[in-house]
């Protein structure tokens, strides 16, 4: 477990306790199938992630992603949480202490968090909802920088297995599930995003009306020493598990068509006919 002291009411990770966590599991990280991943438990303090749950933002007025993809889920980004614990915690999951972590744990160097959360913060999806499996995007468009990591921290206490949500880790090829993680309280997933890293929690959630599963969820990126210009440029890449009834993102498969075949001057417009 990460150890998080208080200075003078401010949350803080100590930048040497963080790299010796992150030594001690590296080769269980770095030598993970299906893909770079680790799961584990108890990873932030439970008090301080009471109190993240005490304070979790209200869905009420707030859109939703609501398609055969990702269907009743919701995104809430530090900038628009008025709690002071969230927002302190979230900068310290952006500081040089955890960074120091993560490029311990995975080899990776150079690690740079995204100080405008995209696709990051809270995470929420209600009863009925779902995540299909997919390769996340790999360039952060403000940033120009490429996509390395994600960290999820589960928020969900007494989780039954029938509620659903366990995240699963797929075979590059999508010929199988590999790893299903149940999303318990206080349980982190970390794991490598590259082109074939497929992940999600593709089954409708069965839990309660009255309950949901909540994440806290920070991604991490290098600058490609050449650029992002030769990287290969990919949105959330979604894909249909075999045999299931999964419905095949017709959208994204123009929007990568477009990238890979039509000169970069034209791929404004091809996107605007094509969209």
């Amino acid at each position: 477990m990460l150890n998080i002291s208080e200075t003078q009411g401010y949350l803080r990770l100590d930048g040497n306790e963080c790299r010796e966590l992150g030594r001690s599991l590296a080769q269980k990280y770095q030598t993970a199938d299906p893909f770079p991943h680790i799961v584990i438990d108890d990873f932030l303090p439970q008090d301080i992630l009471h109190k993240v749950l005490d304070d979790f933002p209200s869905s009420a007025n707030k859109e939703y992603f609501d398609r055969g993809q990702e269907r009743l889920k919701y995104q809430y980004q530090p900038q628009e949480i008025s709690s002071g614990l969230i927002r302190n915690l979230f900068a310290e999951l952006n500081g040089q202490a955890f960074l120091g972590f993560l490029e311990e744990l995975t080899g990776i160097k150079g690690l740079i968090p995204d100080p405008y959360f995209d696709g990051g913060g809270l995470h929420e999806t209600k009863r009925g909802g779902h995540l299909g499996v997919h390769a996340d995007f790999n360039v952060h468009e403000r940033l120009g920088l490429e996509r390395r990591l994600n960290l999820l921290v589960y928020l969900n206490e007494d989780w039954a297995d029938d509620y659903g949500g366990q995240l699963e880790l797929w075979n590059k090829d999508m010929s199988d599930c590999a790893i299903r993680v149940k999303p318990v309280f206080g349980r982190a997933v970390i794991f490598n995003t590259a082109l074939d890293s497929f992940h999600g929690h593709p089954d409708p959630l069965a839990c309660p009306a009255d309950r949901s599963r909540r994440s806290i969820a920070t991604y991490y990126y290098t600058a490609p020493e050449q650029g992002i210009a030769l990287l290969p440029k990919r949105t959330t890449n979604f894909r249909s598990r075999p045999g299931s009834a999964d419905p095949r993102d017709w959208q994204i498969r123009r929007y990568h068509f477009v990238n890979d075949w039509v000169p970069p001057k034209l791929q404004r417009l091809a996107h605007r006919l094509f969209g």
